[in-house]
């Protein structure tokens, strides 16, 4: 694990320093375990507030799924506030209604406090196939604005198809808020900034366990952090470093496929910059890159197997998109894992009352990671809150344990894509 999936983004990411493994002991006000964008998000404010933080990752900075996805800043949850009130309550839907769209603000305040050059662009749209779907965008734009987001803007057919620069859609909605980034040089970025701030990391280093206590231990097989806090920000790759978190969730990979540079050919693709995503239960994702490639990004593997072909699952989906690249050279395909919780919405919770953890974003991460490492900086101060607001909501193991989880849920979701292929 000491290199970088064979993505886009490895190739075009931010030069870094060597980070050494952990030796000996270090002391620290926080451990975060995981340097992806929840724990960087929570060390890098954590060491704004004055804690003297570390950070312990088993691979490299933005190794896992923060260095590895589409890119996209979409607001919200998996499942939306409606979901959210109908399932849990008013007030559950009102406390997480009202941090719905802060994640996206984090990174763009990131970005520019500290000069992150992570290709940022403004701009991002979902889009329907069908009826239902326009209706559901309709329902969508309706919902946020009542929970005081209002730079959404609907368009129909024809002015979707001149934004995106495909005949497949039937509607768009425009959120001018949010915008598209170079996911792993946002993770570098990040991590320089909480460097320059005192902060340490150390990479190549996986933790074997955590010992609990008034003072918890973070052990790795060469060294040992002792902190009054730790932070579990792991995600997708925990393993089996708590089973407890490992049982409430599912590893799910996904793959993006990057074309060759297009440059001033196709001008049709994309003309606004912005990044798609569209409305099916099994949804598309595409943008273009910084140097004009197009990466586009689909599909689910359950269970988090890595396909042995990646191009020949996303490249039909892209020419259904558009046909007009028929023939255009792929430079790169990578998978990455993200993690499925049962509900579909984020766990937050303590192990034990010093000892911290976020997972389970479910494909909403890049937002909801950068809000999560705040809200966890505010309870680590001592105010809880808004971590509270999380925590208090119901975490539940898959049906069948982790035997029967994949065939269950893959199950399931091809009950919802064939009723996307049908418009019911």
């Amino acid at each position: 694990m000491s290199t970088h999936a064979p993505s886009y983004y490895a190739a075009s990411g931010l030069p870094q320093p060597d980070r050494p493994a952990l030796q000996g002991s270090v002391e620290a006000d926080v451990c975060v375990i995981g340097a992806g964008y929840t724990g960087l998000s929570s060390a890098l404010h954590l060491a704004e507030a004055g804690f003297k933080v570390v950070v312990i990752e088993s691979a490299r900075v933005g190794w896992g799924a923060s260095g590895r996805n589409g890119g996209q800043l979409v607001h919200s949850y998996s499942r939306d506030i409606d979901v959210i009130e109908a399932r849990h309550g008013k007030a559950a839907a009102q406390a997480l209604g009202g941090m719905a769209f802060e994640g996206a603000k984090i990174i763009k305040q990131r970005i520019a406090q500290y000069g992150i050059d992570c290709h940022f662009k403004p701009g991002g749209m979902f889009t329907a196939l069908s009826d239902k779907q326009v209706r559901q965008l309709e329902h969508h734009k309706a919902l946020w604005e009542a929970h005081g987001h209002t730079e959404l803007e609907m368009l129909d057919a024809r002015a979707t198809e001149a934004a995106v620069g495909s005949r497949r859609y039937k509607a768009g909605l425009l959120d001018h808020s949010t915008g598209h980034v170079h996911p792993l040089r946002l993770a570098q970025g990040e991590a320089a900034a909480f460097e320059s701030l005192g902060g340490r990391i150390f990479e190549l280093s996986p933790v074997t366990r955590v010992d609990r206590g008034e003072t918890a231990v973070v052990h790795t097989a060469q060294g040992q952090v002792r902190a009054k806090f730790v932070i579990v920000a792991c995600n997708a790759y925990i393993g089996d470093l708590e089973p407890q978190l490992a049982a409430r969730s599912m590893p799910c990979g996904t793959q993006v496929i990057a074309t060759e540079p297009l440059g001033d050919r196709f001008p049709d693709i994309l003309p606004t910059d912005v990044c798609v995503e569209d409305s099916n239960f099994l949804l598309d994702y595409f943008r273009l890159s910084a140097d004009r490639r197009l990466l586009y990004g689909g599909g689910v593997i359950y269970g988090a197997r890595d396909p042995a072909h990646i191009e020949s699952i996303i490249r039909p989906k892209l020419l259904k998109t558009f046909p007009q690249l028929q023939g255009v050279k792929i430079d790169y395909a990578w998978t990455g894992n993200f993690l499925l919780t049962l509900t579909r919405l984020p766990e937050v919770g303590r192990l034990s009352p010093n000892v911290y953890y976020s997972q389970g974003c479910s494909g909403h991460g890049v937002t909801f990671t950068h809000l999560i490492g705040r809200v966890l900086s505010e309870v680590i101060q001592g105010q809880a809150k808004r971590f509270d607001a999380f925590a208090s909501l119901p975490h539940y193991p898959f049906p069948g344990g982790r035997l029967l989880r994949v065939p269950f849920t893959a199950l399931g979701a091809a009950y919802y894509d064939l009723r996307d292929k049908l418009g019911i």
